[in-house]
């Protein structure tokens, strides 16, 4: 396991703690066992974007706090050598956190998905933030709720309302997005 991984389990557990929520509280709200929370938590287990979704909007923060306060350098330039980069075990998905942690609203984070992959999280990742997804190269099925996008190199999307969402990439090569979200709608 990596550094960031180890960071991440440690994260998770102070978020959790912090919220004095039990381990029991954590799997009701996000729907992830108490048994796996446990195993990420003492980083016996990498979780999936998935699961980070789940818990990260159960604890009510973003995907992208979450990998930030496991980074936490609170430095305000985060050159590009500098930027943690998240990989799913499971399907690939790159996350690279390209904002500064600071405590400012607006966040930044480059994707990569590669051909063939899915990534789902649930409405309640999407809870406190406004966001837009831009697609720097590829293609993009974005399903939000019932609706589905085709987004080509060039399109730019602004979410709508929470609902359950599924990245895919139907395409034979990579998929790189930037997504900008604001934290704080809710």
């Amino acid at each position: 396991m990596d550094e960031l991984s180890r960071s991440l389990a440690a994260t998770v557990h102070q978020a959790r703690v912090a919220q004095d929520l039990s381990v029991n509280a954590l799997a009701e709200r996000s729907g992830v066992s108490r048994a796996m929370i446990g195993k990420i938590e003492r980083g016996e287990a990498q979780p999936t974007a998935v699961l980070l979704g789940k818990l990260s909007g159960a604890l009510g923060i973003t995907l992208s706090e979450l990998i930030a306060r496991a980074e936490n350098t609170g430095d305000l330039l985060r050159k590009a050598d500098d930027q943690p980069v998240w990989t799913d075990p499971v399907t690939g998905y790159r996350r690279r956190a390209v904002s500064p942690v600071t405590e400012g609203p607006l966040e930044l984070v480059e994707v990569e998905l590669p051909p063939g992959a899915s990534v789902s999280y649930p409405a309640d990742a999407y809870i406190f933030k406004y966001q837009q997804l831009w697609i720097l190269d590829g293609l993009l099925r974005f399903h939000e709720g019932s609706q589905v996008h085709e987004l080509h190199t060039g399109d730019c999307l602004q979410l709508g309302p929470p609902s359950p969402t599924t990245f895919h990439n139907p395409g034979t090569s990579m998929c790189r997005y930037l997504v900008a979200l604001v934290k704080g709608r809710g």
